[in-house]
């Protein structure tokens, strides 16, 4: 029986760099940090890599977890995705005040694909990218009804 979505996992090349934009500027709790070397075999099994050496974050959301990854072996290939492509293309954080929320991630270097969220009547919405790349949409729900929805 699956209960619901944990984590989502991103890779990044840099863990201190991803936790001062995941922690220090988007709020996430830091609840779990590892590392393992090379000699990990039963690592190696549950990731289905060999010799893999890496370097983990587990942050608490307010209703889900995100997990940094740091590989240094074997080194990470630079598939920075496009939301047209296929597999995992982004993430999206509700947040109230959108236009507040923009303006605080665009100071903290975030870069958005709109000079403004973009109203869509019941909601607002815009892209942008982490400083790895990776797509983010902020989002926010004003039909009170379906934004307690995806809290609970």
């Amino acid at each position: 029986m699956i209960v619901g979505i944990h984590h989502v996992a991103i890779g990044t090349p840099d863990l201190e760099a991803a936790l001062h934009f995941y922690r220090d500027g988007l709020g996430f709790e830091v609840v779990q940090e590892s590392e393992w070397h090379r000699d990990n075999p039963r690592a190696d099994r549950a990731v289905g890599l060999k010799q893999a050496s890496a370097r983990m974050a587990m942050l608490k959301a307010p209703n889900a977890f995100v997990e940094l990854w740091e590989y240094r072996e074997p080194r990470p290939r630079n598939l920075v995705s496009d939301p047209n492509d296929l597999g995992y293309p982004h993430m999206a954080l509700q947040v109230e005040d959108i236009q507040a929320e923009y303006d605080r991630l665009k100071a903290l270097g975030m870069q958005f694909v709109a000079d403004a969220p973009v109203d869509f009547g019941s909601a607002s919405a815009v892209y942008g990218r982490d400083p790895f790349g990776n797509v983010i949409e902020i989002y926010e729900i004003r039909d009170a009804a379906i934004a307690q929805l995806s809290r609970d």
